[in-house]
């Protein structure tokens, strides 16, 4: 067994990424809406195949969203999300909007996004109010443990 650490490529996605970028996606449960390759980093293994993939994604309220953030499992707990982050956020001005499931808030918070919570919700953009408003009957529907949680990278205090 060898002792050196494979090698991963992250490069901007190409149009032939993007079957296995809408396959990832389906096979880790994610919102499968908007997946448009222009706009995904990819990470890719020795052999050219895809790893892992993430995206900031523009809505038509202005907001941008960090989305679709997957890694295949056997290659999970390895720093290749992370390193997608960092390298989708060194491109991107605040604010930039995710949504999660409430167990992934402590991952994004190392990247300094920090949890919305309370209030009436109008410093939201309407496409995560939108969001949250449609996920609640779909997690009800399917006894899904936790909340959707909308998390912002700003430096503006809330």
């Amino acid at each position: 067994m060898s002792d050196t650490q494979p090698t991963i490529t992250y490069r901007p996605a190409q149009a032939n990424d993007e079957p296995a970028i809408k396959a990832l996606i389906r096979a880790v449960n994610i919102n499968p809406i908007g997946l448009k390759w222009p706009r995904f980093l990819v990470a890719i293994d020795e052999n050219g195949t895809l790893i892992g993939c993430g995206q900031i994604k523009p809505h038509r309220d202005g907001s941008r969203e960090l989305a679709s953030l997957a890694v295949q499992k056997t290659w999970r707990r390895q720093g290749i999300a992370r390193t997608i982050v960092q390298q989708l956020l060194a491109n991107e001005s605040q604010p930039v909007w995710l949504t999660c499931m409430n167990r992934l808030v402590p991952f994004y918070e190392q990247f300094d996004f920090v949890e919305v919570i309370g209030g009436d919700g109008r410093s939201i953009p309407l496409y995560f109010r939108l969001a949250r408003a449609v996920f609640k009957p779909i997690q009800w529907i399917s006894h899904l443990p936790g909340y959707l949680a909308i998390m912002v990278w700003s430096t503006d205090p809330k």
